[in-house]
């Protein structure tokens, strides 16, 4: 393994690193301390808490004329400055990169971001063509700061006498280029960048969907060739936790933990945490989780109860001595 002296000598004195995170870190802090760049982070906060954009001027300046580049410019050249004095140090942002798609988180106030994205044509050129479309409960406003490319939108119609789950894709396609202001409702319409001629940078602001635990705060994933559901998932990351703990109760095998799976699932929260508390339960001690899916099914009010009432039918069918518990239950 080759290891280079400079990663050698932070071995034996990490001096140098700690001064470069303390630069980053005085860049980041003078960055944010700026009038401008304060009045955004504000208005952010209060777009999270559900004000309308041109409610938020600070926030809206930016998806339209300059600010957008004044706002970032700041930022990048201050950042590039300190990293040049220290390559080894590290952003004091979050922020993510797979080589072709590089994400800066510049600011969040709940489930409200606002980042800058870079997408590399050439990375992006040799992506396998995507084979699924995910439609995602959040509004989003973009505004292209550079580069230029083509982005294919999606949106879907329900089949009339269908498949459950099946709907019908239909699909445009817009050229975008430095100035361009894409909003979109990420639950009528989903968006996929098709090409990128060199580099695209582009200011992105989302906001989840108002109702955690709702219908409506549901990530669905359709087959592009079929509009077929391939998948379902929340958008609430606290529902997101409970159905990851349930998940994980139900593979440690702790039958200790069914009374609660099965309060979850009788519990208020999002469609896909409460059925997977079900499944696990059900899992883990059948008399108690077929009670709540008898329960749930017989609430008509509930959203999960047509598909409990079917997979109640379903099972009961497969194991008849479940009969003798619907009707304990009916």
């Amino acid at each position: 393994m080759l290891i280079r002296e400079e990663i050698a000598a932070l071995r034996g004195d990490d001096a140098p690193q700690r001064a470069a995170q303390g630069a980053l870190l005085a860049a980041t802090a003078a960055w944010r301390d700026r009038p401008d760049v304060a009045a955004v982070l504000a208005a952010l906060r209060r777009y999270a808490d559900g004000a309308a954009l041109d409610e938020c001027p600070a926030l809206a300046a930016l998806f339209g004329g300059e600010a957008a580049n004044a706002f970032t410019h700041g930022l990048v050249v201050s950042m590039t400055a300190v990293l040049a004095e220290h390559p080894l140090g590290h952003i004091a942002m979050r922020y993510f990169t797979n080589g072709t798609t590089t994400t800066l988180l510049l600011g969040q106030a709940g489930d409200t971001t606002l980042s800058l994205v870079c997408i590399d044509g050439a990375g992006l050129a040799r992506t396998p063509p995507p084979r699924s479309v995910s439609f995602t409960p959040m509004e989003a406003t973009e505004h292209i700061l550079a580069g230029s490319g083509k982005m294919t939108y999606h949106t879907r119609q329900p089949l009339v006498d269908g498949v459950p789950g099946q709907v019908r894709l239909l699909r445009a396609e817009k050229a975008v280029s430095k100035g361009t202001v894409l909003t979109r409702d990420g639950e009528a319409q989903a968006a996929q960048i098709a090409s990128v001629s060199g580099r695209l940078v582009t200011l992105r602001l989302q906001r989840r969907a108002a109702g955690a635990g709702s219908k409506a705060a549901v990530m669905q994933e359709y087959e592009l060739a079929s509009g077929r559901l391939l998948h379902r998932a929340t958008t609430s990351h606290s529902d997101s936790r409970r159905e990851l703990m349930a998940t994980l109760l139900g593979r440690m095998g702790r039958v200790d933990a069914a009374p609660v799976l099965a309060q979850m699932a009788r519990g208020r929260g999002g469609e896909t945490m409460r059925w997977q508390a079900l499944r696990e339960c059900l899992g883990l001690d059948t008399a108690a989780g077929f009670a709540a899916l008898c329960a749930i099914a017989a609430d008509v009010a509930d959203p999960l109860a047509g598909p409990a009432a079917a997979l109640r039918a379903q099972l009961t069918q497969a194991y008849p001595q479940l009969q003798e518990l619907a009707l304990c239950h009916a």
